[in-house]
């Protein structure tokens, strides 16, 4: 049975207009003993002047597992959604990722297809994807970095689609990283997903939806920023948790909240369940 533990992606701290590191202290404040942290290519004026959680690559990746080790909190994995429809910016974005991870302690890197080009049909994106996972796979597998791909836009809305991608790259470092709350609203029972992808599964995203995003969005959008409090909307937790216990490795529920109030209610109503 593999362990089931509770971490939180670090949007949780977004409105709040404050860095990194104060995400971090809060994230370990409220118990939780995993972070996801967010991760981006060049430098905006955001980051830089502490308004924004994002960390640059160009940093030093000690200073994600500095902070960490600081507040003894791990990381479950990085943020790094990049187009993979644009090998023009999804290849170095993950590459770097990989690297960045590798060196700041974060086993997994997550992504998703992103915004397709308007000009390719889908088979040509199909084979973009491909490169720029197998672009990706070549630099994560010696180092041992996982990449978990996420159901989110056009391709990933449906299981059908999400298979499809994840075939594109044979490599033992490309997975899934499932999101409760986009598989819901795009229309599919999450928890019949979870089971079919619960063999590749290297991470998952925690996301509750409420009933009110329920009824105005389900069947029209294939995916949100954030969700409600766990525990607070539609997606049955217990059985989540309980197909993630039979999962091949340990997985973090990385949880996807807006606010700081959401998080703590969050991670009250999970540990109840785990």
């Amino acid at each position: 049975m593999a362990k089931v533990s509770i971490g939180i992606n670090m949007e949780f701290v977004r409105h709040d207009d404050k860095p990194f590191e104060w995400g971090v202290a809060k994230a370990a404040e409220l118990g939780y003993a995993y972070v996801e942290p967010m991760v981006h290519l060049g430098r905006e004026l955001l980051s830089e002047a502490g308004y924004f959680h994002s960390v640059s690559m160009l940093d030093d990746p000690l200073r994600l597992r500095r902070a960490c080790e600081r507040h003894g909190v791990k990381m479950s994995g990085l943020s790094a959604h990049t187009p993979l429809c644009k090998p023009e910016i999804g290849v170095e974005y993950l590459r770097q990722a990989v690297r960045f991870a590798a060196e700041a302690g974060a086993p997994v890197i997550n992504t998703d297809e992103g915004p397709k080009p308007e000009w390719t049909s889908a088979e040509q994106d199909h084979v973009l994807m491909g490169y720029t996972l197998a672009c990706a796979a070549r630099v994560a597998e010696p180092r041992g970095i996982l990449i978990g791909i996420e159901p989110h836009q056009q391709y990933s809305k449906t299981p059908e689609g999400l298979d499809r991608i994840h075939a594109l790259v044979k490599s033992p470092v490309v997975g899934i990283n499932f999101d409760t709350g986009n598989s819901y609203l795009s229309g599919h029972d999450p928890i019949a997903w979870l089971e079919r992808v619960r063999d590749r599964l290297v991470h998952l995203h925690a996301k509750d939806i409420s009933v009110k995003q329920s009824d105005a969005e389900r069947g029209k959008v294939t995916g949100t920023p954030v969700g409600c409090a766990c525990g607070e909307g539609v997606i049955d937790w217990e059985k989540v948790i309980a197909i993630c216990k039979r999962a091949p490795r340990e997985i973090v529920l990385s949880v996807e909240c807006g606010t700081v109030d959401q998080a703590a209610r969050s991670i009250e109503n999970l540990r109840k369940l785990i």
